[in-house]
């Protein structure tokens, strides 16, 4: 991990005492909303694969008969995107009340809800096999619902790094969030796939794990976190529907063109996302625990992506319009080969390879695109007004993480071959290829 002393702005060693234990508070802070956001995400990639699966044990269940599979798909869709849909609404309220009542209590609180809500998860996971399916699918949607809302932490860890280190230093330490967001994502799976194969008939165990790593967290955060907020200091109000900032960015040449390319490439990508886990179980005949090293490798594949080769080809000089065509062509063929291996479901061994290489070229090529429309945005936006489109462009994704999901299991519930999420998303990025030989044009 990077060292987070180069990321504070008073680590000068000839600075006074009380400057050099506000760098230590400060070093605290920023190891401590690495923590928090690792956390978040372990918990995220824990439950992830699951929630497929046990949505579709229990619905299966209440919803039995074949003309009825389109409602198992709406309801699980909602529950998927339940997480995101709390997330949506409630970062910027926190962050908004965070600038004012300090950091420390808000970002405490979502840990202490994660243990709550984790908890009830691991709990509704054993009511499915007991039989009591009812019970156990209301428990899963106020699980969701509650993880979403106390994981919505997202802008008050950024304030705490906005309240830690200097303008001049602030990307640096974004970039925690990021690296937290990757390996989080990557270990998940991993930790989930663990405890099923030690305990294979404690559905519980994924969900109580996830618990008790945010009890840890907040274990050492009501130990060591500081309070960081200053007077005068503020992460900026981001709020979902800033109108304002919608008239500017379609005001700036392309830049509304972008974010809904963006809207657009993320909404195929999240269409995707929630049928790996039913794809697995169809298509190749995975149980849970070859399902969660399927979400390892993705989130390996994403890490490695985004970490190393994207760089990689930036510092060679490859553009961000090339990034793009290349990221929407990669995802175009590979969510295009997942539809087609879904076509023709067996027990052919042959699927796994055109299942593995689909699922590679699709991550890989959002692990392009995602970054370099973001990059154009900021580059295409007057400086004096980014945070402003940004944040338009933040919520235009967070919308693509709401309607992704739902569309993608309704449409997996749909046809007996399930291959009509991958043509939706395909259509999507078709779009994306013509958007994008618009924007190169400037």
């Amino acid at each position: 991990m990077q060292d987070t002393s180069e990321l504070d702005d008073q680590s000068n060693p000839s600075s006074s005492p009380q400057q050099q234990l506000d760098a230590r508070s400060h070093r605290s802070a920023l190891l401590f909303v690495f923590l928090v956001m690792f956390i978040d995400l372990l918990g995220f990639g824990i439950v992830l694969p699951l929630l497929p699966r046990y949505g579709k044990e229990f619905l299966e269940p209440l919803y039995p008969d074949q003309s009825q599979a389109w409602l198992r798909g709406i309801i699980l869709g909602l529950l998927m995107a339940s997480f995101s849909a709390m997330q949506f609404l409630f970062a910027p309220l926190w962050g908004k009340i965070s600038d004012r009542r300090g950091r420390r209590p808000f970002l405490l609180l979502g840990l202490g809800g994660s243990v709550v809500f984790y908890t009830l998860f691991g709990i509704a996971s054993e009511l499915g096999i007991k039989g009591e399916v009812t019970l156990g699918l209301v428990l899963l949607f106020v699980a969701r619902i509650g993880a979403g809302i106390a994981g919505a932490t997202v802008s008050t860890a950024q304030a705490v790094i906005a309240d830690s280190t200097t303008p001049e230093r602030r990307s640096l330490g974004m970039a925690l969030i990021g690296m937290a967001f990757g390996i989080g994502f990557t270990v998940g799976p991993a930790v989930g796939a663990g405890a099923l194969f030690f305990f294979p008939d404690f559905r519980a165990g994924p969900g109580f794990i996830a618990a008790g790593l945010s009890l840890v967290a907040f274990v050492i955060g009501w130990l060591r976190m500081p309070e960081t907020l200053r007077p005068g200091v503020s992460a900026g109000r981001r709020s979902w529907l800033n109108l304002s900032g919608i008239e500017l960015a379609r005001r700036t040449p392309t830049v509304m063109a972008l974010i809904f390319t963006f809207f657009l490439s993320t909404l195929a990508f999240a269409t995707f996302e929630p049928t790996v886990a039913l794809l697995t179980q169809d298509l190749l005949h995975y149980g849970d625990e070859k399902n969660f090293l399927v979400f390892v490798y993705i989130g390996a594949v994403l890490t490695f992506t985004q970490g190393g080769l994207y760089r990689q080809l930036a510092k060679r000089g490859m553009r961000e319009i090339t990034f793009m065509f290349t990221g929407t062509i990669l995802m175009t063929v590979g969510l295009g080969s997942l539809g087609f291996a879904a076509s023709a479901i067996s027990q052919d061994t042959s699927h796994l390879f055109v299942f593995l290489a689909g699922s590679t070229l699709a991550v890989i090529g959002f692990a392009f695109v995602t970054p370099s429309i973001q990059a154009l945005i900021s580059v295409r936006s007057d400086p004096t007004k980014q945070g402003e489109i940004l944040g338009v462009n933040q919520s235009a994704n967070a919308l693509s993480r709401i309607l992704g999901p739902m569309a993608g299991m309704s449409l997996y519930s749909l046809p007996p071959a399930h291959v009509l999420p991958y043509v939706f998303s395909v259509a999507l990025l078709v779009v994306v290829l013509l958007l994008t030989l618009r924007v190169r044009q400037v």
